[in-house]
């Protein structure tokens, strides 16, 4: 499953943005789902996942409180709401399907799909 990224853009530090996750033609509610970034000249990184059933989120350390991952009701889209956000949250962030969403860093698999760029920057 190849899901595609959405949402991101230039905002200055304290701002938020929405970003969305959506899988062409395929509702995601029996994928736990994940997000993850890359910064530049950095490895990327599970910051975020979700149940299939939506329960119990997961945040890395440094989006605790800031960060917040939903689901929707039409089951077609995961959402990652940012906070507060940071200049080091500059990153080309992606979703992907995870193996289940249980408290820590979320391994991804299938293939990656075109991220979105968020900067923060004044």
């Amino acid at each position: 499953v190849q899901l595609q990224a959405s949402g991101g853009g230039l905002v200055q530090p304290g701002g938020s943005l929405r970003l969305s996750c959506v899988a062409s033609g395929l509702t995601l509610d029996f994928y736990a789902i994940g997000w993850f970034r890359q910064a530049p000249g950095k490895e990327r990184e599970g910051i975020s996942c979700i149940s299939s059933s939506g329960t119990m989120p997961y945040y890395s350390d440094s989006e605790k409180g800031r960060f917040t991952i939903s689901r929707d009701n039409t089951r077609t889209t995961v959402y990652l709401e940012m906070n507060s956000l940071k200049p080091e949250d500059t990153a080309i962030y992606y979703c992907a399907t995870v193996y289940g969403c249980f408290g820590q860093e979320p391994s991804p698999y299938g293939s990656w799909g075109q991220g979105t760029q968020v900067t923060v920057s004044s």
